[in-house]
């Protein structure tokens, strides 16, 4: 199977023999002579070969290093002459007890707001080349956009401190099979969901390749935002052992406990994608969550929703599971990878779960 992702004229093919695929597109459309090589850089991504501990064989990685060392370069240009520097010593992504809705002083002018802005772009698309260590503390300061002020802009740069101390992380894109997953118990849900069965989109073109398996962990951080008491969703899903799909939300609806923010926050998928590029998905999704409430709820069919709010992301979830899409189990709260996408956290936690799902570089 050949896969291309092309954006204007970079080209990169993830395929068997790559060289011999893009040799053969040669022949119809003149590339470089030298550009048909192993990538090392692509839209802003730095891609390498990793060695894993204890592995035999490499696998690719992404990393913003260099994205995020030009960064760094023009942000301190940009704040030099609003006589502004960052820190060299700092150990989280925000200052302790940071809230920046609660934050009153005073705005910032047009065109310091304007910089604001900016820089929050440069930080969502570290967010986006890997650097899931500050995804949310970036959504958080990402909800100022519109009137920051003074001191939203001191946490935005605490935020580049925090990335000059801990430049190179990346990510590994490890297509092994994670080995270590229990297997879900399969109930039988027909009594509740008789119409419940898995549906292939019927334009899903066929499936090539090995069969691939996906984990989602889910937190949701009940009621954190101040204001408004809106809760916070978290979500890292994994491709085999490569982590794909990484958000940090604020939820649009307001959930009067945490069994409902989790229970909304559980409404995310990633299988329909997948099959529509042709890539074979083998059985469920194994899916973590924290929270035992939620855990019973949508692994024992006879169990009953007592809070009418959360009864349609409670029947949706559960018809989902009757589909065998997903089946849920409980993640104890230390070892929920998404923690660290609902929750600013101190150093000694944060580092825990910076280094289960992100790699230091060379």
């Amino acid at each position: 199977m050949n896969i291309f992702y092309i954006y204007t004229d970079d080209i990169i093919a993830i395929s068997e023999k790559p060289r011999r695929t893009l040799a053969n597109m040669n022949k119809d459309f003149l590339l470089k002579a030298d550009s048909i090589k192993e990538p090392s850089r692509y839209l802003g991504a730095s891609i390498s070969k990793y060695l894993m501990d204890g592995d035999s064989h490499y696998t690719w990685a992404i990393g913003s290093k260099e994205c995020l060392i030009e960064s760094l370069r023009v942000v301190k240009q940009r704040i030099a002459p609003l006589n502004l520097t960052l820190k060299s010593k700092v150990t989280s992504a925000l200052p302790s007890g940071f809230k920046p809705e609660l934050d009153a002083s005073n705005y910032l002018d047009d065109e310091t707001a304007v910089l604001y802005m900016q820089l929050i772009g440069i930080l969502r698309l570290l967010v986006e080349l890997g650097r899931i260590d500050i995804c949310v503390e970036v959504s958080m300061m990402s909800s100022c956009n519109c009137i920051p002020r003074v001191t939203h802009l001191y946490a935005v740069l605490h935020i580049f401190s925090y990335l000059q101390v801990y430049p190179d992380w990346k990510l590994v894109m490890d297509s092994t099979y994670n080995d270590h997953l229990p297997e879900i118990e399969k109930r039988d849900w027909s009594e509740f969901y008789p119409f419940a069965k898995k549906m292939n989109p019927p334009d899903m073109p066929e499936a090539l390749g090995l069969e691939v398996e996906l984990t989602m962990f889910v937190d949701a951080s009940h009621a954190t935002y101040l204001i408004t008491r809106q809760s916070r969703t978290g979500v890292p899903i994994y491709v085999n052992k490569a982590p794909i799909i990484w958000f940090s939300k604020k939820q649009n609806s307001i959930e009067t406990s945490s069994f409902g923010s989790e229970f909304m926050a559980l409404k995310t998928g990633l299988i329909y994608k997948l099959q529509m590029m042709g890539v074979p998905v083998e059985g469920y999704c194994h899916t973590c969550v924290d929270n035992m409430s939620v855990v019973n709820n949508t692994s024992v069919p006879e169990s009953v929703l007592k809070k009418k709010s959360n009864s349609i992301a409670y029947h949706y979830v559960r018809s989902k599971c009757a589909e065998d899409v997903l089946r849920i189990t409980y993640e104890n709260m230390k070892t929920n990878l998404a923690d660290i996408l609902t929750k600013v956290q101190v150093e000694a936690t944060k580092k825990s779960f910076r280094n289960k799902i992100m790699f230091p570089g060379d």
